[in-house]
């Protein structure tokens, strides 16, 4: 084709805005040379298809031109964040106009703040009423009621041997300090002293296991000569761990000597739990039909 058909078939584009299929059925041209003539030159807007969100583009931008972020824009248009931001990045706003929005909303969370106190409050009244009530009904613990509670949260918490694998002795571990304290009341109704069991710290390698044991020991009233060298966990860097800070001190593993007899007391009073528990249960839904 000559310099002039090329010419005529980009004058056909910009001045008589015709389609690629019209500008072939004018020249005679081939489907694939047309489209190599007119590169750089705009599709005409009448050719165009038309986009499903355009109208929502025109609103972002509306709305952009207002001084609204790009949150408010995404909240009020039901976007994403990002399709919201691609809308209008190009109509940065001014820094004045950022500042007021983060004022407004610091405003908006101290409103919020005021808003829910009084739901707090209340909330915080009746949580302390229900923990009063609930701790009169606990009242003074007896022999048999730390027996029961001990067997039972080991039974939870503690070693427990399997068919396949028999190991007979009481070993409890744990992270808390109130269960770990009615653990070793329960231990003292059976007999068992403080000084007895060997103690034993479970921590990760970035804490300091000394400080840890030394917590513990005085935290629970057990000897620190009693504790045997510390367990170390290795740091994983990729685990976003909270259990973090001076707060953190590890699980204590309390291991007791020569307890494969407790431990079968442990395993009488959990079995007769289970069944005196099944027992109850039928015995309350009523005489069979």
């Amino acid at each position: 084709m000559t310099g002039f058909d090329a010419a005529e078939v980009r004058r056909l584009r910009t001045e008589e805005q015709l389609s690629v299929r019209e500008i072939r059925a004018r020249t005679g041209l081939g489907r694939n040379r047309i489209p190599e003539l007119l590169r750089g030159v705009p599709a005409p807007a009448r050719t165009r298809r038309p986009r499903a969100k355009d109208d929502l583009r025109a609103e972002a931008v509306a709305l952009r031109s207002t001084g609204q972020s790009v949150p408010e824009i995404a909240r009020r248009l039901e976007v994403s964040r990002s399709t919201a931001y691609l809308w209008v990045r190009h109509l940065p706003l001014t820094r004045n106009r950022e500042e007021e929005l983060e004022r407004r909303r610091a405003h908006s969370k101290v409103m919020t703040d005021a808003r829910w106190a009084a739901h707090r409050a209340a909330r915080d009244r009746a949580q302390a009423e229900t923990h009063a009530l609930a701790a009169r009904v606990v009242g003074q613990l007896d022999e048999r009621d730390l027996l029961l509670l001990g067997a039972a949260i080991y039974w939870c918490e503690g070693t427990k041997s399997k068919p396949w694998r028999r190991d007979d002795h009481v070993q409890f571990v744990n992270s808390d300090p109130g269960l770990l304290s009615l653990f070793l009341r329960f231990l003292e109704a059976c007999g068992v002293d403080r000084a007895v069991p060997t103690y034993r710290v479970s921590i990760h390698e970035t804490a300091d296991p000394d400080a840890a044991a030394e917590w513990w020991s005085t935290e629970l009233g057990v000897p620190l000569e009693r504790f045997r060298r510390a367990s170390l966990k290795k740091h994983n860097p990729t685990t976003a761990r909270l259990n973090t800070g001076d707060g953190y001190r590890g699980c204590l593993v309390i291991n007791v000597p020569r307890s494969r007899e407790l431990y079968w007391r442990i395993e009488g009073m959990i079995a007769e739990l289970f069944r005196s528990a099944a027992h109850t249960f039928v015995g309350g839904c009523g005489p069979s039909a």
